[in-house]
């Protein structure tokens, strides 16, 4: 199994506004990759699909499915964690993204990436169409804020509160 590069701190720089792309600053940590795991079982009777991937093209590829898994519920749930870059050397940012609706995942590794997908950067602003669910999120929606991508509070759902 090829090592993945370890999460690097970087700071969000916008791009091109014509772009579907935006950029963002990951010195000498740009590692492009895409593994799937299929058939990952969960608690023994549930069998998951994750995608792990920094690329932006396949991340937006998986947003749209995870739309359309989400389709046929209104508002859909999403689940959502962060993981951070290391807490001893600030500043501490987010370095991965996961996303799941139903039986399917998205991780997505910001740290190794050098863009965010539009998808990805609009999605989580939804209104209406869909709700995120997360554990003790507070430090998680202030890291993807710092990092450039903000998920809209009305939207947020703290299990942890609940």
């Amino acid at each position: 199994m090829v090592e993945e590069p370890s999460a690097k701190r970087h700071h969000a720089e916008t791009s091109d506004k014509r772009s579907n792309l935006v950029d963002i600053n990951v010195p000498s940590e740009k590692h492009e990759y895409t593994r799937t795991l299929k058939g990952v079982e969960l608690h023994g009777k549930e069998m998951l699909e994750i995608v792990c991937t920094s690329e932006p093209d396949k991340a937006d590829e998986m947003m749209s499915r995870l739309r359309m898994k989400g389709g046929g519920l209104y508002p859909s749930f999403i689940g959502v964690d962060v993981e951070y870059t290391d807490e001893e050397k600030p500043p501490q940012m987010a370095a991965v993204l996961q996303l799941c609706v139903k039986e399917l995942c998205l991780v997505y590794h910001i740290a190794a990436a050098t863009k965010w997908p539009k998808r990805l950067k609009d999605f989580p602003r939804e209104e209406k169409l869909y709700t995120f669910v997360g554990f003790s999120i507070g430090g998680d929606k202030r890291m993807l804020q710092e990092s450039g991508l903000e998920i809209n509070p009305n939207n947020f759902i703290d299990m942890q509160r609940k």
